[in-house]
């Protein structure tokens, strides 16, 4: 911990926090920095020790560990062991932390010396099954999306300085677009997942009339049969609802299931 800061009269520490990448683009950390208007408050919550993408300076003392990406290698297994035992709270930032994001794409094939031929030819490199954090260790709190939204990165960060508690929204991302008084995008024969995808986005993609992939991951009690009724009714080919389905990892049980529907297609 660092300098006392206060809220409402009430003393405040700064926790030290360190951000980290394992397989990813580090599109989710770039997020962070981008925001300048908030940027400096942002810094004031925390004591950053550790941020690659920022800065020079780094150390491993830390109470909070972001940690950005799928794992896909035997020595990122080691170096998120080692984040685990040295925070007090790991949070998976973005889709290829929470659920593999667009890298467990490449275990759809089923044979990953064949994807390695195909990607790297002879070339030795280690490359395994992608999976995310939570399949190697326990991760104590997820912030979802590709990339994670920065103002909810803030939210977040404020109510865990704060001691306050961190609550997602339970409702789907087609709650956000109907406020901000969408047209429907099925209506326009475009697929969308916002009907069974975590909302908190802000309808981000279908607001710029793309449908929705569902990077955040499944709603509670999402509806995944009235969404196959919905893509039926419009016409929409069950192949381009699987795309969807399989590409960021969290819809990976519906995606296997329309998949042994087409007959077993990758």
């Amino acid at each position: 911990m660092s300098d006392a800061k206060s809220y409402l009269g009430v003393p405040v520490l700064r926790p030290r926090v360190g951000f980290f990448e394992l397989t990813s683009c580090e599109g989710c950390q770039l997020q962070l920095l981008n925001n300048e208007a908030t940027l400096l408050d942002f810094l004031d919550l925390v004591e950053i020790v550790n941020f690659r993408e920022g800065m020079k300076e780094s150390g491993d003392n830390y109470r909070i560990a972001f940690v950005e990406g799928a794992v896909t290698r035997a020595d990122e297994v080691e170096r998120l062991r080692e984040i685990r035992r040295n925070a007090e709270m790991v949070i998976a930032l973005g889709s290829c932390a929470c659920f593999g994001g667009v890298n467990q794409l490449k275990n759809r094939f089923n044979d990953p010396a064949w994807v390695k031929r195909e990607v790297y030819g002879e070339y030795p490199i280690d490359s395994q099954a992608a999976v995310p954090l939570a399949a190697v260790i326990k991760v104590d709190l997820e912030i979802f999306g590709c990339p994670v939204k920065k103002e909810e990165v803030e939210r977040i960060v404020t109510n865990l300085v704060l001691g306050k508690e961190v609550k997602h929204p339970k409702y789907p991302v087609c709650m956000e677009c109907k406020a901000h008084e969408n047209i429907c995008l099925f209506d326009l024969g475009e697929p969308c997942l916002g009907p069974i995808t975590r909302g908190g986005c802000d309808a981000w993609c279908p607001s710029n009339r793309l449908g929705c992939w569902g990077c955040r991951g499944p709603a509670p009690e999402a509806n995944v049969d009235e969404l196959r009724k919905i893509v039926a009714r419009k016409n929409i080919p069950l192949e381009r609802l699987l795309d969807r389905l399989e590409c960021f990892g969290g819809f990976g049980g519906e995606a296997d299931a329309v998949r042994k529907e087409l007959g077993g297609l990758k």
